[in-house]
């Protein structure tokens, strides 16, 4: 629990740091007996609760939370576009949200709350969500910890235009991560670190039986990391009626269920006009397929992903017959197995690209091939075949670490681009500078 924190910690401090100054006035709460609700809210004489705070901040003002541990927080008041409202841990210190907002069984709670931003703080231990945002637009949660929360890390529903970006979210008992539902259009989840989840790691779900279209369409899901998520089943970027959304540079690993998938269940729509670009997905031997398209999930676009799964008998993809229509697929590193049944049959990536004539400039690698250490860095290996082995995508112009693409003359395979510096001196690939295994 420590090194998730001290992560947390680090892009809080970094995000807080990066935050423009507030417009309205700056309030504070803290437990007692210096914080009491009878007071101003000042720095000096703070509040008590988060939900105090909420029932007096008004558009453009700032709530900094001390350290300590409360009770969650129902938001219902809204912020603007130019004037949002803020609840932010105060920098350098841990405010810990371990009990449930006095409305709903969440931690916190924004509910019909437009334009809002919630960063920096450890969530743990509520009954549903960590983080929960419904019917609102314009919502930011940022360089959060949500861990070990009943349901989900965090989750939303019917939100427009949603930033999930710099979160840890880990240890959801019964299902996601993260988790976008119900027709929220233009979402955007950045960077999040994703482990450790019953179910999905990233879930979006249009789920029509909740009315609006049933449809999230233009989400932008990039520069995650996701791994030993799915031993309940899901996937680790799971899409039940997602449209005209890319998905780049996230690693997959550890996958327990599936890696990437994109389907109809709930959705009002199939998955369909989506664009899965350089990710890296390894999926777990108690897994399933590096990438499924099902349900006449039609007309996507899959470009220098590495897709390997060390089940016994699935593999890089399952593409169902009635998701060809429109589908392109080419310059990926794949496991020598395909599928148009659900595994019914398994075909060879010969006989893939015979079949359905995708992929004829992609090719077989695995893992230890590709990646300097298969498990914990999957950084390019100074010989992967996958280095300038791409295509040139206008959409992807940087990899996961943040280097530009291309490094070489093309793009590289997979969600790291070889041949970066750190500031640090460190190459991109070099295990001296870091390792993805969060203690």
């Amino acid at each position: 629990m420590a090194g998730r924190r001290s992560l947390a910690a680090a892009l809080a401090s970094t995000l807080l740091a990066l935050a423009p100054a507030a417009r309205g006035a700056t309030y504070y709460v803290a437990p007692p007996p210096a914080g009491d609700d009878g007071n101003d809210g000042s720095i000096e004489l703070p509040w008590a609760t988060l939900q105090h705070a909420a029932g007096e901040v008004v558009a453009g003002d700032t709530v900094l939370v001390r350290g300590g541990s409360y009770d969650g927080g129902h938001f219902t008041t809204s912020g603007t576009a130019a004037a949002p409202i803020r609840l932010a841990a105060f920098p350098g210190e841990t405010a810990v949200v371990d009990g449930d907002n006095p409305v709903t069984p969440d931690g916190i709670n924004l509910e019909g709350a437009d334009h809002l931003i919630v960063e920096g703080l450890t969530v743990t231990g509520a009954t549903r969500a960590g983080i929960r945002a419904v019917l609102c637009e314009g919502v930011t949660i940022r360089g959060n910890v949500a861990d070990g929360n009943g349901r989900w890390g965090i989750f939303t529903g019917f939100c427009d235009d949603l930033l999930i970006e710099g979160n840890v979210t880990s240890n959801s008992a019964e299902e996601h991560g993260i988790y976008v539902s119900n027709s929220g259009d233009r979402p955007v989840i950045r960077r999040n670190l994703v482990f450790a989840n019953a179910a999905n790691g990233i879930h979006m779900n249009g789920d029509a039986s909740q009315g609006g279209d049933g449809v999230i369409s233009d989400a932008v899901v990039e520069e995650n990391v996701i791994f030993a998520n799915g031993a309940d089943g899901g996937s680790g970027i799971n899409c039940d009626g997602v449209e005209t959304s890319i998905l780049r540079n996230n690693l997959v690993y550890d996958a327990h269920a599936g890696g990437i998938s994109l389907y109809r269940i709930d959705g009002g729509a199939p998955s369909t006009g989506n664009q899965v670009l350089n990710n890296t997905v390894h999926v777990a031997a108690d897994g399933r397929w590096g990438l499924t398209v099902r349900d006449a999930s039609t007309g996507n676009t899959v470009r220098n992903n590495t897709f390997w799964s060390d089940h016994g008998f699935r593999g890089a993809m399952s593409v169902d017959a009635d998701c060809l229509p429109g589908f392109t697929s080419d310059y990926n590193a794949v496991e020598d197995r395909f599928t148009t049944d659900d595994g019914s049959s398994v075909l060879t990536l010969a006989q893939w690209q015979a079949a359905t004539g995708q992929d004829l400039h992609s090719f077989v690698a695995s893992p230890a091939e590709l990646y300097v250490l298969p498990g914990s860095d999957y950084h390019l290996a100074a010989d992967s075949p996958a280095i300038d082995a791409g295509v040139i995508l206008p959409a992807v112009t940087r990899d996961l670490d943040g280097f530009p693409r291309p490094l070489g003359p093309t793009h590289d395979i997979g969600a790291y681009e070889a041949g970066g510096i750190f500031a640090d001196g460190f190459e991109s690939g070099d295990t001296g500078r870091w390792s993805l295994s969060v203690p």
